[in-house]
């Protein structure tokens, strides 16, 4: 049973410094868009969102028990700040970008055969 002396605890004195961060709808739209063509490409089956201590995160995989194949970090050291754009392959940075566009341009780079020469 409940006593009449409850203490109503403000949850704002028991929260960490650093803001949760989100991605927006645009953003989203951007990274999901990224991801349906992947996936009807059949390269990645599966995507997890997930949020850190001033950074939100989008991973994508190839096999769904397996670590992430990438991971598109946003992230922000102040409120102040603008977002910065990490793709992460692994603990690898390939790409760091102000901007989502630019930071997704990275899987929009086509990649060619250079023939080599006769001999």
């Amino acid at each position: 049973m409940i006593g009449n002396n409850a203490t109503v605890l403000p949850l704002r004195d028991y929260r960490g410094g650093r803001r949760t961060l989100y991605f927006t709808r645009s953003e989203l739209n951007q990274l999901l868009g990224l991801y349906s063509r992947n996936v009807a490409r059949g390269v990645w089956r599966d995507y997890a969102i997930d949020h850190r201590d001033g950074q939100a995160l989008f991973s994508v995989f190839r096999h769904t028990h397996e670590n992430p194949a990438y991971t598109i970090v946003k992230t922000a050291i102040t409120a102040a700040q603008p977002p910065e754009f990490i793709v992460l392959s692994g603990r690898q940075r390939l790409r760091v970008a102000r901007d989502l566009r630019d930071a997704l341009a990275f899987f929009g780079a086509k990649f060619s055969l250079v023939p080599s020469e006769a001999r």
